[in-house]
């Protein structure tokens, strides 16, 4: 899938061209990325400030990344160029690649004034002032630097927190660019790649170019259990064919033989997310939230809020049973905290994860509603933790979403501003309960999951439990 700017020019083949005087030999799809990506307008602007790039591990993405930072720091005079990664090592080992690149080229290693190398300060700074500096993210690291460039690689684990810390600094930059690299899609956390997703699938149908962005992905569309045996409209995942649509590398650093092997060391699933760039992706609903406010709901976000004393625990999952969540609530000064324990694709990993959870903290209760999908595990949840699971009514249900909803307006719960919270509470809506209310999807693919759990969980704090009863207590 690749969504181009509409442009005049591109910078690319000067970073292609840098790139191979440094020793590095790019790709024919890598030469592409550079040379769309950095395609400029008829200002010589950059005519995307946002690039995406959406491709299978192992392809060669570090490759386009070190080209394009190597140009901002010695042709396009970027004064700053930042390269996040969401873990430190990645961080690291991007930095270590291109000061090689840079040391065994001696035109560029003697414009150096210095390599950087304390730790999580790595960088490299000219002696004309141009800077590259490699950070872990987290919600305050970019805050204090305005960068020329963005470099966010890692973007499948890329949420609003990052944006929020790093986006607003290039607010004042001139001619800014940002760019998104990763492999597909992993669920909640994905929410920023969601995003840049929509977009481009939302230009593809209306055949609109989106004024804003250049993206490009690497993916199948793999059958489903409804294709009948002789679908053509979708990609075979155990096929050849398939590993050369989706990844461009293959001739280049990948094999058709390697990759074959991988069918049988990964599972389904994993084969086809790492391999074949079939993502999962948060819904994307449109920016306003229709139950609770954005706003209102980031105001009562707290780093610092946590359980206190004995918490409840609830679980609940999709209809379509693709995702489930744990959530759990606790006192917290006066008021409530909420939070999300667990949220994965599948349904497998809830038993045990629960016995865990139960092990370690000794809750009030557990809590399932019995009308719901995860009311299929609660037998075995009872079995192996040896417990009566809490099973709301309709109308406990309906008060439990009435609590929930009054706390957050009363400004007496707390959070840590968990992405699949925001995410389930942005594609949220009601739907009548009686004289109450509960809540409803807004649209299929939507998981709210979360946001059931959590609020479940806070109604267990109140619900009345069966205390277990130690029968030597009724001797005397």
């Amino acid at each position: 899938m690749t969504v181009p700017p509409t442009r005049l020019s591109s910078a690319g083949q000067e970073a292609i061209d840098l790139a191979k005087k440094a020793g590095l030999e790019l790709d024919p799809w890598q030469q592409f990325i550079l040379d769309q990506g950095m395609s400029e307008d008829s200002y010589g602007d950059w005519a995307a400030f946002e690039v995406a790039v959406n491709i299978p591990r192992q392809n060669g993405k570090g490759g386009v990344i070190e080209a394009r930072e190597l140009w901002g720091l010695f042709i396009g005079g970027e004064e700053l160029i930042l390269h996040s990664a969401h873990e430190f090592k990645t961080a690291k080992a991007a930095f270590k690649r291109i000061e090689r690149l840079i040391r065994r080229t001696p035109d560029l290693h003697k414009r150096v004034k210095q390599y950087r190398k304390t730790v999580g300060e790595e960088g490299i700074e000219l002696w004309s002032g141009q800077e590259l500096r490699f950070i872990a993210r987290s919600r305050g690291s970019g805050r204090g630097f305005t960068g020329d460039c963005n470099i966010m690689d890692e973007d499948m684990i890329l949420g609003d927190d990052a944006m929020e810390a790093l986006l607003p600094t290039m607010a004042a930059i001139a001619n800014p660019q940002i760019w998104y690299l990763g492999s597909a899609g992993i669920g909640s956390p994905s929410v920023q790649l969601a995003r840049l997703r929509h977009r481009a699938l939302a230009a593809i149908e209306t055949g609109v170019p989106d004024p804003s962005l250049a993206y490009f992905e690497w993916s199948i569309d793999p059958h489903v259990d409804e294709c009948p045996q002789s679908c053509t409209d979708h990609d075979d995942a155990d096929s050849d064919e398939a590993i050369l649509k989706s990844n461009p590398g293959v001739g280049y650093r990948l094999t058709l033989e390697k990759s074959r092997n991988e069918r049988s060391t990964l599972g389904a699933a994993g084969y086809a997310r790492e391999r074949l760039g079939v993502g999962n992706y948060p819904s994307i609903v449109a920016d306003s939230w229709q139950v609770i406010g954005e706003e209102v709901w980031r105001a009562l976000a707290n780093a610092q809020s946590s359980a206190e004393g004995q918490v409840a625990f609830a679980i609940d999952m999709t209809p379509e049973r693709s995702h489930a969540a744990i959530g759990t609530a606790g006192s917290w000064r006066g008021g409530t905290h909420a939070e999300v324990v667990d949220h994965r694709p599948g349904t497998g990993w809830l038993i045990e994860r629960a016995k865990a959870l139960h092990a370690k903290h000794k809750p009030r209760c557990w809590v399932i509603d019995p009308a719901s999908p995860a009311a299929s595990i609660i037998k075995d949840l009872e079995e192996r933790l040896g417990i009566e699971v809490v099973q709301p009514k309709a109308r406990d249900t309906a008060t439990a979403c009435g609590q929930f909803y009054d706390a957050v307006t009363d400004q007496s719960l707390s959070h840590i501003d968990q992405a699949p919270m925001a995410t389930a509470l942005a594609g949220a809506q009601k739907r009548p309960l009686g004289d109450a209310w509960a809540w409803a999807r807004r649209s299929v693919g939507v998981d709210i999951s979360p946001l059931m759990a959590v609020t479940l969980a806070k109604w267990g704090l109140g619900a009345e439990v069966e205390e277990d009863v130690d029968p030597m207590d009724n001797i005397y």
